[in-house]
């Protein structure tokens, strides 16, 4: 996961709180810790990060008053390397040509392989992040010029990143060649933007100017943009599927889809694929399963309900998990309506089953409060796979639909009845052609092999 956020002026606007407010926007797609980094008017890279929510991690009023006029911003959510402060990000270093700041979504599946090449040859490493061998890369090109250096190392890297850096006094895009993670371009008067979503251009007023394509490298600098195409060829694109059901906030477009209309398509496709006659009602698991749920229920006729509520106001790590709290499991973040359910034959929908056990609970939680029937529809293929290109999934044998058939899994979790939507189902509410779009984790097809060439070190 994680979110990353750009910002570049060349008449020298501020642009630090701009640049908070796009990482407040994008706070769902990392709560662990947030930072900024910025070039000072030395010319050097500053930064600052803290640990948890994007408000008490920075300083907004601060960062209003820093004039700073090309910055970069992350929001992280651990898939290398823990969540320790260290690992926070923009990573910054300074090389004999240049200062670097760097913000990485994504995971780099030949990260081990490069970091041991790079401490072969002296690199020290100071995280524990795949990150930073982006920049022992750039740094152990020193006869080249840093951009140039940026686009080498590019062409070494495997695995799925989109980038907002900061180099030398430029702002620079980068999008790996098979477009696993969305990155949008987005502008407002002279002041440019990159996001890893729509909704946070949305919030600072910025107009959408179009998506970093796969491959491609954008320079925001005075004399305007420039791009240049990472020399690697692919066979086909990998954009993950993922940001449609369930990363991306709904009010976002990924490569022209709205991904509102997707989720509804998806619950649309749920009510044809598994439909549920004797249900009384429908409803949703807050949040990633309430607009599947409207598209069932407008499919169905069933009528929608919202029977649990979620507290919005219970973050990551807002409580402490002591034996009290794992007792109370789900529920400090979820609680059924009994009124609404009692006596009910109930279809609850969700995006996906990972382990198994916070639908087990739920399904508990559901029938405690009188619940005649629960019948589980999921919007997503089984998740079958684990994830190498940024979203932190548990290895296979701890995937419950990869441990269990569907019968199973049904008994497993509590359900009266369970169903999933099929891989072609989610492929045609998506709306991409399908070589273009990651089903990795629901089908095992990895893009390893992939390329025409393999670049050496």
């Amino acid at each position: 996961m994680c979110g990353i956020f750009g910002a570049y002026s060349p008449r020298g606007k501020k642009v630090l709180e701009d640049v908070y407010l796009g990482l407040y926007a994008l706070q769902h797609r990392g709560q662990e810790a947030a930072g900024v980094a910025w070039v000072n008017e030395g010319g050097r890279i500053s930064s600052i990060k803290g640990s948890g929510l994007v408000h008490l991690a920075l300083d907004q009023a601060k960062l209003a008053e820093i004039d700073a006029s090309c910055a970069v911003g992350h929001v992280r959510y651990s898939t290398a390397g823990g969540p320790d402060l260290a690992n926070a990000q923009p990573l910054t270093a300074s090389t004999s040509k240049s200062s670097l700041a760097i913000a990485h979504n994504g995971n780099l599946t030949n990260a081990a392989g490069l970091k041991l090449f790079l401490e072969n040859r002296g690199a020290i490493f100071y995280s524990a992040t795949d990150t930073e061998v982006i920049l022992h890369l750039i740094a152990h090109q020193p006869h080249k010029q840093p951009l140039d250096a940026f686009v080498d190392s590019l062409t070494r890297l495997r695995g799925a990143y989109s980038l907002a850096m900061v180099i030398g006094q430029d702002l620079v895009a980068a999008r790996d060649p098979w477009g696993f993670r969305p990155l949008v371009i987005g502008m407002r008067d002279d002041v440019y933007y990159v996001s890893s979503e729509t909704c946070a251009l949305n919030l600072v007023g910025a107009s959408i100017v179009r998506e970093v394509e796969p491959g491609e490298v954008v320079i925001f600098g005075p004399g305007g943009i420039e791009t240049i195409r990472i020399p690697v060829n692919v066979k086909r694109r990998f954009g993950c599927a993922f940001e449609f059901v369930y990363f991306a906030r709904p009010d976002s477009v990924i490569d022209g889809r709205s991904v509102y209309e997707v989720r509804k398509d998806l619950g649309k496709k749920l009510a044809q694929r598994a439909p549920c006659p004797q249900a009384h009602l429908v409803t949703g698991m807050p949040d990633s399963g309430t607009i599947a749920s409207m598209g069932y229920a407008g499919e169905s006729t069933i009528p929608y309900e919202q029977t649990v509520v979620r507290n919005r106001y219970v973050g990551r790590t807002f409580i402490e998990p002591t034996q009290r709290v794992r007792e109370l499991g789900v529920r400090i973040k979820l609680n059924p309506i009994e009124k609404i359910l009692s006596g009910k034959n109930v279809v609850v929908v969700d995006d996906s089953i990972v382990r198994g056990t916070t639908c087990q609970r739920m399904i508990s939680m559901i029938k405690a409060c009188g619940a005649s029937q629960v019948h589980v529809r999921i919007s997503s293929p089984p998740v079958r796979f684990p994830c190498y290109y940024g979203i932190d999934t548990p290895t296979r044998v701890e995937l419950a639909a990869a441990k269990m058939n569907l019968r199973q899994l049904e008994r497993e979790v509590g359900a009266d009845s369970l169903a999933y939507i099929t891989e072609e189902d989610l492929i045609d509410a998506i709306g991409l052609p399908a070589d273009t779009v990651c089903t990795a984790c629901f089908s095992g097809n990895y893009m390893e092999g992939e390329e025409d060439s393999e670049p050496g070190l």
